[in-house]
């Protein structure tokens, strides 16, 4: 039996030797950086449209509050358990055969969700097409590494970086002008254009692409990627519970059994010969320390992001297509920002920026608490400034953290922990979206005075008038979580500048960086 390489070679005939350190011929290169930028697209325009839709989706489906909120979760609990093991996957079945396994059944998710009938049967499928996700995303960068060859890698990645930050930048306005101009029942639209990027995808990859080698035949945790799973599961639906009518009682429990499932999974994985996570590298000081400056600040990143398009539509009153601008500056700013922020995190270290970039952010997030509580609703002229500062804090943010994430650790360990940091950061997502909606439901029942069984719609449920007790009870809700997250900014901040190295890159500048 021919091995996958040797079917792809004869596939496609090669006129010379290949570099030791690709498996794809230059002529067929460019047709796996368009299929990962494709596949980069599915992932990113999905994640950031979805917020935007939501108030849609609850008005289409007559989702609770509790279901919006698992309409997000259920994806990013099964990504963020599973994608550790969905990189390990490329590893162990060679990375072409895996990503296209990934794009295929976040599709065919997509498509599901299109059609979900209700609630309970959409968060059903986006719990699936986070697993494809966990499969498709690590697969995406991955892949690019490994047909390029050393010198060619930055600037492939490079041009798959900045294709990914155009499709996070314009998807929402372009999903927002589709929401307002053709009705609620359009969301639907958001999950069923996945299918002609995704076959394109597989169709390059397949068609165009050899297949690769797999690099080593090392087992898949499987076992702690369901206790992970498990574990944050129950987590989130105890946080999520506190929000909901009539299962309140099951908060307690399902927070404690998420707990003790927590703790079962680090005795798991520190019995693993091969672990998910090898939680050794947690013993480096400065490792620890960007993995916690990165869960509090990917906390209040996601919470801000699902709950602010709530209040704008569905308490402010304004259109999809307004509020599509706000993840605009986010992305344009660390497109533009990112390369020149990671040269000046090389010259001084990644302390003072990742410091100073948490501050900006959590004095973006205090303006939202203070426009919110004040009762100032002005979009361009209030939370469009504000989201351009916040822009401009991760900025700062996203390059030295990841700096800091790799030269924390020896060379060797640099795959795993990218892989474990970016796991946190979605964790911190998944966390951040059960929690705060249980404190803005809290406050704004509180708000009203009334409790869940008043028949008062309840925080961002889309309503055909919004009177001004509702409204002065939404503004008070976001506030409370703008002001939260903003304090878990600035403690980011204080522990990046407590744990994470001051002092500049061991590399002298101009050279190669270590490969991450």
């Amino acid at each position: 039996m021919r091995s996958p390489s040797e079917v792809g070679a004869e596939a496609v005939p090669l006129v010379r030797p290949l570099p030791a350190d690709t498996f794809c011929p230059q002529s067929r290169r460019r047709f796996v950086l368009i299929a990962a930028i494709l596949a980069s697209a599915l992932g990113f325009i999905d994640g950031s449209i979805l917020a935007i839709a939501t108030p849609a989706i609850r008005v289409d489906l007559g989702a609770s509050f509790a279901e919006a909120q698992w309409i997000s979760n259920a994806y990013a609990l099964t990504l963020s358990a599973l994608i550790l093991v969905g990189g390990a996957a490329g590893d162990r079945f060679g990375l072409r055969h895996a990503f296209v396994a990934g794009i295929a059944l976040f599709i065919a998710a997509s498509l599901a969700c299109a059609v979900a009938p209700n609630p309970p049967m959409l968060i059903a499928f986006r719990a699936i097409q986070g697993i494809g996700a966990a499969i498709m995303v690590p697969g995406s960068l991955a892949i690019i590494a490994k047909a390029y060859p050393k010198k060619e890698r930055g600037r492939a990645i490079g041009i798959w970086a900045a294709a990914s930050a155009l499709t996070t930048a314009l998807g929402p306005v372009l999903g927002g002008v589709v929401l307002s101009a053709f009705g609620d029942g359009i969301w639907r639209v958001i999950f069923a254009v996945n299918l002609p990027l995704g076959l394109v995808s597989i169709y390059l990859l397949l068609a165009k692409v050899p297949a690769d080698a797999p690099t080593e035949r090392r087992s898949l945790d499987l076992g702690g990627a369901a206790l992970a799973t498990l574990a944050f599961g129950a987590l989130a639906y105890g946080l999520t519970s506190m929000s909901a009518e009539g299962e309140g009682q099951m908060s307690g429990p399902s927070i404690a059994a998420g707990a003790v499932l927590l703790i079962v999974f680090i005795v798991f994985e520190r019995r693993q010969r091969e672990p998910m996570i090898d939680l050794s590298l947690f013993r480096v000081g400065a490792f620890a320390g960007a993995n916690v400056a990165t869960f509090f600040l990917y906390f209040a990143l996601s919470a801000n992001l699902f709950y602010l398009p709530m209040l704008l539509i569905a308490g402010w009153g304004l259109s999809a297509a307004e509020v599509g601008f706000i993840f605009l500056p986010l992305s344009v700013l660390i497109a533009l920002l990112s390369g020149p922020v990671g040269q000046w995190s090389d010259r001084i270290g990644p302390r003072f920026p990742i410091a100073s970039g948490s501050l900006v952010v959590a004095v973006a997030f205090a303006g939202l608490a203070v426009l919110a509580y004040a009762g100032i609703h002005s979009f361009w002229w209030g939370v469009f400034p504000l989201m351009a500062l916040m822009g401009l804090g991760m900025a700062l943010v996203v390059s030295p953290l990841s700096t800091a994430v790799m030269t924390a650790v020896e060379d060797k360990d640099t795959g795993a922990a990218s892989g474990i940091n970016n796991a946190v950061s979605r964790i911190g997502g998944l966390i951040a979206v059960a929690a705060m909606g249980s404190l803005a439901a809290w406050v704004y029942a509180a708000a009203l005075n009334s409790g869940a069984a008043s028949g008062i719609p309840g925080f961002g449920e889309p309503a055909p008038d919004v009177d001004a007790a509702r409204l002065a009870a939404s503004d008070a809700a976001f506030a409370a979580v703008a002001l939260v997250t903003a304090l878990l900014c600035l403690l980011s901040a204080i522990v990046a500048w407590t744990t994470v190295s001051g002092e500049r890159l061991p590399w002298p500048r101009g050279s190669e960086a270590p490969q991450r």
